[in-house]
């Protein structure tokens, strides 16, 4: 007999959890993981497929850029293993962000990874538009956006942040069959518009569903807006966070 767990739901659903989180202390990836591991573990509980993590989750995102730039790890270094782990034993597919390290030793990139129930590694996407000069003096940017990756008959493709935003990035993904965006974010105060109007209008635009996961809370002097949204295919509002710490669960329809 299977039960929610199993995720034995009906192909034209997912059920969707956004991790509103702060960033960890630089260096902390350790407790990170732990408390990604907590989150994996109730996010299950309420039968989500999917579990979605703020931009830069595992390390903090305006950390110092040398030291952002040590941390950075390969796409399969020992965080991807770890957060494979974390997927295999709670049962669901995990995105989540972290820097990569860059193969010509350039600056890492700003990446996210979508990692399986079974802990295979799906997509990785870097992000393409860098917000500023803090993104610049951190990040090298990626080429494109990446291609869409096929799970239970859903086509899903990876965006972080500010590359959410842009209509073009939106319309690639669409373009080539995705019918659902999970979006890794960091996006701070006051950029309010982009998960209260950005997000659902361009969901509407091109037939996709959004999962849009922000960071909450300070770092430094930035202060992150949170909002998480998730929007259906036609913009409907299926779910939203407020300002604090949170961990939605919500169903998206095809």
């Amino acid at each position: 007999m299977q039960t929610e767990n199993d995720h034995a739901w009906p192909a034209q659903s997912l059920r969707i959890a956004l991790w509103q989180t702060p960033h960890p202390a630089p260096g902390n990836a350790g407790h990170a993981l732990a408390c990604l591991d907590a989150a994996a573990a109730q996010a299950a509980q309420q039968g989500a497929h999917w579990l979605v993590t703020p931009e830069m989750v595992l390390t903090g995102y305006l950390i110092d850029p040398a030291q952002l730039a040590a941390l950075a790890q390969p796409a399969d270094g020992p965080w991807a293993q770890a957060v494979a782990s974390i997927a295999q034993r709670h049962r669901l597919g995990i995105v989540y962000g972290c820097p990569e390290s860059h193969p010509a030793g350039a600056r890492p990139y700003n990446a996210a990874q979508a990692i399986g129930p079974d802990g295979r590694r799906l997509g990785v996407h870097r992000k393409v538009h860098l917000f500023g000069a803090a993104d610049a003096e951190r990040f090298s940017p990626g080429e494109a956006v990446g291609t869409p990756f096929d799970w239970e008959g859903w086509r899903i493709g990876l965006l972080i942040c500010y590359d959410v935003e842009q209509p073009a990035a939106v319309r690639a993904l669409a373009a080539q069959g995705a019918s659902l965006i999970l979006a890794p974010t960091a996006n701070m105060l006051p950029y309010d518009d982009a998960p209260l109007l950005t997000v659902p209008r361009l969901a509407a635009e091109h037939h996709v569903a959004i999962a849009y996961a922000n960071a909450c809370g300070a770092e430094g002097r930035t202060h992150y807006g949170g909002l998480s949204t998730l929007a259906g295919p036609r913009g409907e509002v299926r779910a939203r966070a407020g300002r604090g710490e949170a961990l939605l669960v919500a169903e998206v329809l095809r």
